[in-house]
């Protein structure tokens, strides 16, 4: 299933390819190495991801119609879940974020590794994302 983004449907493809959870979480702790840091400005309450049980900070800023992502959490794995989206979703349009269903999640297997507050947190992260998306569509 296609998800409108390449880089996410290779993320999702790279997971599921792996029948092996523990490597799956390892992948996940990999991303969040690869985040790039964010600006300290970024950890404001607007950007917050409330039903997290960790803190997660993302935001979004629109570059020529396409979203541009930075964030961070103070968990690891939540980092990596969070980095796993701004991956997949960076270069999007704000229409093709807020568009996008939410069955990726199930795809990539990651249920099996995760608590069920970290794989409801996953879901948050996403609909905050989306919701960031929306408001810059309709100021945009």
């Amino acid at each position: 299933m296609a998800s409108g983004s390449a880089a996410l449907d290779t993320i999702v493809a790279k997971l599921k390819g792996s029948n092996d959870p523990k490597r799956r979480y390892e992948y996940v702790l990999w991303l969040a190495k690869k985040l790039p840091p964010a600006p300290p400005e970024l950890s404001c309450d607007a950007n917050r991801v409330r039903g997290c049980v960790s803190q997660v900070f993302v935001a979004p800023t629109l570059e020529n119609g396409q979203l541009r992502w930075q964030g961070d959490s103070d968990a690891q794995i939540t980092k990596g879940l969070l980095a796993l989206l701004i991956q997949g979703l960076d270069g999007l349009s704000p229409q093709q974020v807020v568009a996008m269903d939410p069955a990726f999640i199930a795809e990539t297997g990651l249920q099996a590794s995760l608590t069920p507050s970290r794989a409801n947190g996953f879901l948050n992260i996403l609909r905050h994302m989306q919701a960031q998306a929306a408001s810059l569509s309709a100021a945009g």
